[in-house]
């Protein structure tokens, strides 16, 4: 069933024996949806310019018990995109220092860390080092705060690849998709998404796997979208208290995922030494290169009276 057709019904049916206030509200109700599944009471009361008593009023005239159950209607369908909020309406709803959010944050970073670790499959981990050291191109993709997070893949991989692209530029999903055209079966899209999931996210690993392309999910669990339409997965626990997502459990997969890709890649010492000898003009404090020793300049010849045409050479005539 539709999110909100339930409501939607319920206030059609509703509509001719509703006062005028209560009209207003199912209006407002119908035009905001999502809005009105994350307000409160006395927040909603207060959007339609009413008591909350006639809020609860208005729930009754639809048919349920009182605006809690009336609230819980309009957010089935919506969970997983409220879910976020809910968390920080209950978290703020507890006085806290700001020391104990700062703890609390990182206890939950330490949790998921120590979860992701637990849940790494080794034969998932193998298969994706193995298809990004084997693949001809490595394109990485992902939006909205994910977006950040492809830019720090491609980084990590980039020394050790023969081309790593990240498709989440400025350009948007549209500048994605048209790199994308270009994907071969010997090619690899990472593709990274948590909740909220990015819609254009799922849509390009979806194009990607009718290319014939390898797809490998940086996700949160086999419940992602993601999932069936990777050829392989990892997972990393991502809950956060006051936030969407942990990027930080994200980043931690990401660098843990670069880091065995170096382990395994060949000659990687060396290609270490020669990328941080070229960065050295941009690395602050290191030693400057010495400038190439230009070869001295062949000796000019001289005009000089009595000299000849070579500088040291006597044109004089040696006595006998």
């Amino acid at each position: 069933m539709p999110i909100g057709h339930s409501i939607s019904d319920r206030i059609a049916r509703s509509l001719p024996a509703l006062t005028p206030a209560h009209r207003r509200m199912a209006e407002y109700v119908l035009a905001n949806l999502f809005r009105a599944a994350t307000m409160r009471i006395d927040e909603f009361a207060a959007a339609v310019e009413v008591s909350v008593a006639t809020a609860n009023r208005f729930a009754r005239a639809l048919g349920f018990d009182g605006y809690p159950q009336f609230r819980a209607e309009l957010v089935r369908g919506f969970e997983a995109t409220l879910a976020p909020v809910e968390r920080l309406r209950s978290e703020l709803e507890r006085p806290a220092t700001a020391a104990e959010v700062f703890a609390a944050s990182l206890e939950d970073a330490a949790a998921n860390a120590e979860a992701t670790r637990r849940g790494i499959d080794a034969a998932s981990c193998e298969r994706a080092v193995a298809a990004i050291l084997a693949a001809q191109r490595v394109y990485v993709a992902g939006f909205g705060a994910s977006g950040f997070l492809a830019g720090l893949l491609q980084h990590g991989l980039e020394m050790h690849c023969r081309m790593v692209t990240s498709v989440a530029g400025a350009g948007g999903a549209s500048h994605a998709a048209r790199q994308l055209f270009k994907l071969q079966p010997s090619d690899l899209l990472i593709v990274i998404a948590f909740p909220r999931y990015v819609t254009d996210t799922i849509e390009l690993a979806q194009r990607a796997r009718l290319r014939g392309g390898q797809v490998l999910a940086l996700t949160d669990g086999p419940t992602s979208p993601l999932a069936p339409l990777a050829d392989i997965a990892l997972y990393a626990q991502a809950g956060n208290r006051l936030s969407a997502n942990s990027d930080a459990t994200v980043l931690a997969l990401i660098e843990a995922l670069c880091g065995a890709v170096a382990h395994r890649a060949e000659r990687p010492v060396k290609a270490a030494a020669e990328m941080t000898e070229f960065l050295l003009p941009w690395l602050y404090g290191a030693p400057e290169a010495e400038p190439a020793r230009r070869p001295a300049p062949m000796p000019a010849a001289s005009t000089e009276p009595g000299t000849g045409a070579r500088r040291g050479r006597s044109t004089h005539t040696r006595k006998s």
